[in-house]
């Protein structure tokens, strides 16, 4: 029964052996997270909730998942490590369920592996995978800097080195891992930071950021949907900076936008250097 499970830190990292598995991720719950999980065909999956944060983004995936017929349940962010699939699998407690995992006896309270069981028990939904909803775009900044908007940090490619990224993901290391940080080298990058949670998950990438000389911030999950770049860009506070960002001039209780034109403004300055 239990060979049925895959424990990730991170649903975007799924491949073809997940079709028909259990699927631990510590991925936000996001829509985005969860369409990834529908278009690798998962038989069931459990997800952080990410603090839920506003309009309930953090668990948003469950209701999107199911009329695909596909089980999920969210743990909460203060029971285990969003970003690390094992520490959800061994103390995480779960928060939300949708009606499918519900129906399986899923329930808020109940220990993430003990959700993982009956998530491994059951039958595999005929659920078809469905459109792509990942986005990213441009942003105006002025100067010669670029930027950009992502809904995923999995949606970061070399090409964004030197750039400016506000992304949706969460602000937690994968597993722990420095280098799983961020995908190029950018000259900054912002992430939601999924109400902190426990062991202040939701900031790790910060430190590990400013060690690879990257300004980098976090924004409130209650200002911004995570898993939403058009999101943090429209309403985004942030709510913690590292030591490189702050030596910029970035502050916490400033919006990502004005975040965004003082980044590309530094930008521009080592140009003119």
């Amino acid at each position: 029964m239990l060979d049925r499970l895959i424990v990730v830190d991170s649903v975007t990292r799924l491949g073809p052996e997940a079709q028909g598995r259990v699927i631990v991720g510590g991925s936000h719950g996001g829509i985005y997270a969860a369409y990834l999980a529908a278009k690798a065909r998962v038989a069931g999956v459990l997800l952080n909730d990410a603090g839920i944060g506003l309009e309930g983004a953090g668990i948003a995936g469950l209701g999107y998942l199911q009329p695909l017929g596909i089980p999920a349940a969210c743990c909460s962010h203060r029971s285990a490590r969003i970003g690390d699939g094992f520490d959800m699998l061994g103390r995480g407690i779960v928060s939300h369920a949708n009606a499918a995992a519900a129906a399986l006896g899923i329930e808020p309270g109940m220990w993430c592996r003990e959700a993982a069981r009956r998530l491994a028990a059951s039958a595999v939904p005929a659920a078809e995978a469905p459109d792509s909803v990942e986005s990213r775009f441009p942003l105006e900044v002025p100067g010669r800097a670029r930027a950009s908007a992502m809904d995923s940090n999995s949606l970061m490619t070399p090409d964004d080195d030197g750039t400016i990224v506000v992304t949706g993901s969460h602000g937690a290391l994968l597993g722990g891992r420095p280098e799983s940080a961020a995908r190029a080298a950018v000259f900054a990058a912002l992430y939601n930071d999924a109400d902190g949670g426990v062991d202040g998950a939701g900031y790790t990438r910060l430190p590990a950021l400013d060690a690879r000389g990257i300004a980098a911030a976090t924004y409130s999950a209650w200002t911004a949907r995570i898993g939403d770049g058009r999101s943090a860009v429209a309403t985004g506070i942030v709510s913690a900076v590292n030591a490189r960002a702050a030596a910029l001039g970035l502050r916490p209780g400033g919006t990502v936008r004005e975040a965004i034109t003082l980044l590309a403004e530094a930008i521009e300055k080592d140009h003119r250097a």
